[in-house]
């Protein structure tokens, strides 16, 4: 569960930043970006899931994982470009533009570095995406099938039971919740500090 979830907010993040922020520096390719997006969002996540882990030969990890991944690039594509937006109409980056600065320099000099807590939060929110996603695909029995380990596997296994014993249904609960709460947390702490008003004399 640990390492699709890592895979689904790593590959999410790293390619809804590329096109963001493409977006935001080329305005016209960025509405066909934007658009595209729209398009696939109006897909339930959800049921694109279902329907591609049904379909994918052999279901498993990897068709949860790409569904998810697909489907989720949209919603942060369109966060990153309203980020960079501001960024890119800056009087920096655009005497950048106007020096010959090539795309690449731009993105990675000029707008990247100012993107780096919203970044940082887009990737915490998709890990707790893709652990969402992982574990009711589990649960659904549509991703990792028995005996493999797994949070949500256990859940659904024990549930028959669990007026006899709690914990057996509890602990993993708890555990889901505590990864997805750690590593939200864990962004927030790199993200870099806000600038504090000046207090007027």
């Amino acid at each position: 569960m640990i390492a699709t979830a890592l895979g689904i907010a790593v590959t999410v993040t790293s390619i809804a930043t590329v096109l963001g922020v493409i977006a935001a520096l080329r305005p016209a390719l960025g509405r066909w970006i934007e658009r595209a997006a729209d398009l696939v969002i109006l897909l339930p996540a959800v049921l694109g899931i279902m329907l591609v882990a049904l379909a994918w030969p052999g279901g498993g990890r990897l068709a949860i994982g790409a569904a998810a991944t697909v489907l989720g690039i949209p919603y942060a594509v369109r966060i990153v470009a309203a980020a960079a937006a501001p960024i890119a109409a800056t009087g920096y980056v655009e005497a950048a533009a106007a020096g010959g600065k090539h795309l690449w320099h731009l993105a990675v000099r000029e707008v990247l570095p100012n993107l780096r807590a919203t970044l940082l939060a887009l990737f915490g929110l998709r890990f707790v995406e893709g652990v969402y996603v992982v574990s009711v695909a589990a649960f659904l029995q549509l991703g990792p099938q028995p005996p493999e380990a797994d949070w949500a596997l256990m859940i659904r296994e024990n549930a028959a039971g669990i007026t006899l014993n709690p914990w057996a249904v509890a602990a993993p609960c708890l555990a889901i919740g505590l990864l997805a709460v750690s590593v939200n947390l864990a962004a927030e702490a790199l993200a870099p500090a806000r600038p504090t008003p000046e207090t007027p004399l």
